[in-house]
């Protein structure tokens, strides 16, 4: 299964979104100006002044200024107009769909969720456009990564597969492409991953001994010695963000084209990671198989996707 290259991709006008907010004791005595600068500062303060100068913003449903004085149980509300998205993808190819479980490929490049610069650009904006609204992610995956994502439809699927996730109850197995060629046949990877100070983004997940506990089980499928690195399979018991990336990274194999993550599994140290996200794209990682038990009629759910050609055996490419 294949999908067509960023070359198909387009951008996409989304209808702005409504961000609510109510103001606690902390904030009492703030203006709103303070409120939204201190609080949010992914934007600059004079942003934030242009879009209450702009009537973007209202307190209990009426206009305020920049030097409206804040008490606590104020409600406001944001309202950012349309924005044109970045480009992305809007493709998926259907694996499964019995019992309420519906199995989905997603193409490198489209976002899971909405976040950042994207809202209706969105794997769960397109399964919602063209199988209906009621359809909800039970996981998610990264903007760069292929394969399986599971979506349910309806609360008791939804909760039973969210514990599977959370107490290992799924059996998940990745390919990635590495670098280097100096790997063990089998080896685990135990490193605790959690948020640590970024520069860029304010704080990043990595590895970090606070963090939470995480374990990869990595395996060679095939060693490349014309290119210098290594096709393997990874399963994960665990589920933490970017958890194969940041481990492989930890153990001295980073992803082959990853962008952010280096060796030790924190931020690269080079001049071209230094504004690079999470969210950015070109590492080779593919979701291959999914299996668990249906959380409601107890049947067994086995779902494969077949890796993109870089991810695959030379043999059976």
């Amino acid at each position: 299964m294949g999908f067509p290259s960023s070359t198909a991709w387009r951008p996409r006008v989304n209808d702005g979104w409504i961000y609510p907010d109510t103001v606690d004791g902390a904030a009492t005595g703030w203006t709103c100006l303070e409120f939204y600068s201190r609080r949010y500062q992914h934007s600059t303060r004079n942003e934030w002044r242009h879009r209450l100068a702009a009537g973007q913003v209202s307190c209990d449903g009426r206009l305020i200024g920049a030097d409206t004085p804040l008490v606590a149980g104020d409600r406001l509300t944001y309202h950012r107009p349309p924005w044109t998205e970045p480009a992305a993808p809007r493709l998926f190819a259907v694996l499964h769909e019995a019992d309420d479980v519906l199995a989905v490929a997603k193409p490198a490049g489209l976002q899971v969720l909405p976040g950042a610069l994207f809202l209706q650009n969105t794997l769960l904006d397109v399964v919602r456009e063209r199988r209906g609204s009621h359809w909800a992610p039970a996981h998610r995956l990264g903007r760069g990564t292929t394969g399986i994502v599971l979506f349910t439809r309806t609360d008791p699927v939804r909760r039973g597969l969210a514990e599977a996730f959370r107490d290992g109850g799924l059996c998940k197995v990745y390919r990635a492409l590495v670098q280097g060629m100096d790997l063990p046949e089998r080896f685990v990877v135990d490193r605790a991953i959690g948020r640590i100070p970024d520069s860029v983004m304010g704080s990043i997940h990595a590895a970090v001994d606070s963090g939470r506990v995480s374990r990869s089980l990595v395996r060679v499928i095939e060693r490349r010695p014309a290119a210098g690195n290594t096709l393997v399979e990874v399963e994960i018991p665990t589920g933490r963000p970017h958890q194969i990336r940041i481990h492989l990274a930890a153990a001295g194999h980073p992803l082959v084209g990853e962008p952010l993550y280096g060796v030790g599994g924190v931020r690269r140290a080079n001049a071209q990671a230094i504004a690079a996200r999470p969210g950015d794209i070109g590492y080779h990682l593919h979701a291959m198989s999914v299996s668990c038990e249906h959380p409601v009629t107890g049947a067994k759910v086995s779902v494969y996707c077949r890796p993109p050609a870089a991810l695959r055996k030379a043999s059976c490419a």
